[in-house]
């Protein structure tokens, strides 16, 4: 009777050791899987961080004027009704010519 309990155990326990290292489903694809999670917990932390200055970009966008004119300065060169635009040239020095 211990003999038969002995060897039910050893098959129970060989069962197991198979579906834990080598079976498809065992460690290897937790592991697997583990390191997609992983990743992919990386990739949303760094999406959801774009997310929010894209949010905040179309929240002061929406709010104000500030935002849309800075924006339209800056990219296209806008000047505002009732502004001078001037632009300074500065002439090359004569000790720094680059024609001598």
């Amino acid at each position: 009777m211990k003999r038969l309990l002995i060897a039910l155990l050893m098959a129970l326990l060989v069962i197991l050791q198979y579906q834990l290292w080598v079976a498809p489903d065992g460690l290897r694809q937790w592991v697997r899987l583990s390191r997609l999670v992983s990743g992919q917990r990386e990739q949303n932390a760094a999406l959801s961080d774009r997310n929010q200055v894209l949010a905040a970009e179309v929240r002061d966008l929406k709010q104000g004027l500030e935002a849309v004119e800075e924006r339209a300065r800056r990219d296209l060169g806008m000047v505002g009704a009732g502004e001078t635009f001037y632009q300074f040239v500065h002439e090359p020095d004569d000790k720094h010519d680059a024609r001598r």
